[in-house]
């Protein structure tokens, strides 16, 4: 992986492997469009990061939470001919999913 870019902007080449990561096709043009929004989401993240929190007690959550969770019950399951019924690909009485392992980075 290259080397940071300085504070500030992004360079067509961290956007590119950021999309590549991502799964994710860019042309050209596009490149040079998001390296400049990814710029401005990171500044206003660094801006968040410099505000004074020394009094602020840590929350996980910005409203107070109730248990919601409901008994562990044992359900008898649908049998597995019905569900690979319902999936787009069965093979060996499994889900066929596409191969990500192994793919050239």
């Amino acid at each position: 992986m290259s080397t940071p870019s300085p504070k500030g902007q992004l360079t067509r080449d961290e956007v590119a492997h950021l999309a590549h990561l991502s799964r994710l096709a860019v042309s050209d043009e596009e490149l040079d469009l998001f390296a400049g929004q990814l710029a401005a989401v990171l500044d206003a993240v660094a801006q968040v990061g410099k505000a004074d929190v020394t009094d602020v007690t840590p929350t996980t959550h910005a409203v107070p939470m109730t248990n919601v969770m409901r008994p562990d019950v044992v359900r008898p399951s649908l049998p597995r001919d019905v569900v690979l019924a319902g999936a787009p690909a069965a093979e060996d009485d499994r889900f066929r999913v596409p191969r990500i392992l192994g793919e050239e980075a």
